[in-house]
């Protein structure tokens, strides 16, 4: 299939929830381009709005090294959205960065022109007095665009006149898990808020944010919401050739790439709850694969005790999505039970990783 052909595919699918994991370079930025194309009005007029890369590039950095770097600042290159920009302010944004706990504050730089928004933006460290500006991480910095979007969403005169559709691809580039499990959260959040009136789509690389997603849209507590409105693809490049493969649904795919996830935050101590959450969903891959319905079933064949008890306490830290106001990092108690969990489902299946 050609990345028109994916498009229209994609366009004239019934479901409301459009998911697809693909791996770098499979071309989801131009699948979100070629989206927009499919789906224009006869005068050439946006139906949906869109979030993507070049969302991204809109924000270049001006790091005045003429000056020392005395001004770094954000530039907000001109496009046709900065005539919006007057309708959210700096709180709006903050509201939306709240659940990422960000460490900087900001300030917005407006232009001269008022059509022309936002001139630039510049950060300094939260609750330092007279610090001077800095430059925030590539990993915040996409974070920051993300929720600056976020609040441009809500305002009049865009995602309410492109009412058709969402498209979102990858918010999550150069973030650590526990930020990625976070986003993952604000994607429901726009899922759950907007998918009722317009057609949601949501591309990523990222194995974890789709299996986060994937879970909560079909297995969580909200899932009679969502799952029959929900459709999961694995985009792939076959020699050029774009191929948009479903998913099965009983039996999420690429389980072993989140078992290699997970070896590699186990071998460098770096375990989260975010991987809790990701246990979880192989777990229930491998119930799955059994036919079994339940993961506790698992935990009993590679010999946990209390099956149960261990279950619960994996389902309750894998459905806290307010986890994320508190602390990332596992209390002993919960670091036992994944290293328990893991090294034995290990051992017991014999899964041979190569944590990449």
């Amino acid at each position: 299939m050609t990345v028109d052909e994916v498009a229209k595919a994609l366009k004239d699918n019934p479901a409301k929830i459009l998911l697809a994991y693909g791996f770098n370079s499979t071309g989801k930025t131009k699948l979100s381009v070629a989206f927009k194309n499919a789906t224009k009005s006869a005068d050439g007029k946006h139906a949906g709005v869109y979030y993507n890369a070049y969302s991204e590039d809109l924000f270049p950095w001006n790091n005045d090294t003429e000056h020392g770097e005395a001004n770094i600042r954000m530039m907000v290159n001109h496009c046709s959205l900065n005539r919006l920009h007057s309708q959210i302010s700096e709180q709006d944004v903050h509201e939306k960065l709240k659940p990422f706990r960000p460490k900087y504050d900001f300030r917005f730089t407006p232009h001269r022109d008022p059509e022309r928004g936002i001139e630039s933006i510049t950060f300094v460290p939260a609750g330092v007095k007279d610090a001077p500006t800095i430059k925030i991480s590539r990993g915040e910095e996409r974070i920051f665009v993300w929720c600056f979007f976020l609040a441009l969403f809500e305002v009049e005169g865009w995602a309410d006149k492109q009412s058709s559709h969402f498209f979102i691809d990858d918010p999550v580039s150069s973030l650590d898990d526990h930020n990625i499990f976070v986003t993952a959260s604000t994607l429901l959040d726009l899922i759950e808020s907007q998918f009722e009136n317009r057609k949601i789509i949501v591309t990523t690389h990222h194995i974890g944010l789709f299996s986060i997603l994937a879970d909560w849209l079909t297995k969580g507590e909200k899932a009679d919401k969502f799952k029959k409105h929900t459709k999961m693809f694995i985009l792939s490049d076959r020699s050029g050739s774009l191929e948009l493969e479903d998913c099965r649904e009983d039996v999420l795919l690429y389980h072993l790439r989140l078992l290699q996830l997970l070896e590699r935050a186990h071998m460098a101590n770096n375990i989260r709850a975010y991987h809790l959450a990701l246990l979880r969903q192989v777990l229930e891959n491998v119930a799955s694969f059994l036919g079994v319905g339940q993961f506790r079933y698992v935990l009993e064949q590679i010999g946990i005790e209390d099956p149960g008890e261990v279950a619960n306490i994996i389902n309750v830290l894998s459905h806290k999505r307010v986890y994320y106001y508190e602390s990332d990092m596992l209390v002993p108690d919960s670091r036992e039970i994944f290293d328990n969990v893991f090294g034995r489902l290990k051992d017991h299946y014999k899964f041979k990783l190569h944590a990449e």
